[in-house]
């Protein structure tokens, strides 16, 4: 991704798809919830990754578990 940053919640996205490697991110292995990309920006679609703490956040905050 092109932005270090969460389009959600403006912190810091830790992700690390393609820096140490092909598929080394925790988001390669995550199922995320759906309806979480509807709250993602139109400009920030395939140019931010959604930080974990939102994934987790937004599944506490709906009632879903994966």
């Amino acid at each position: 991704m092109t932005e270090k940053y969460c389009p959600l919640c403006g912190e810091e996205n830790k992700c690390m798809a393609g820096i140490e490697g092909k598929n080394t991110c925790w988001c390669y292995i995550e199922n995320f919830p759906k309806g979480i990309f509807d709250l993602v920006p139109q400009e920030s679609k395939g140019k931010q990754c959604i930080c974990k703490n939102c994934v987790d956040t937004y599944r506490d905050e709906n009632g879903k578990t994966k």
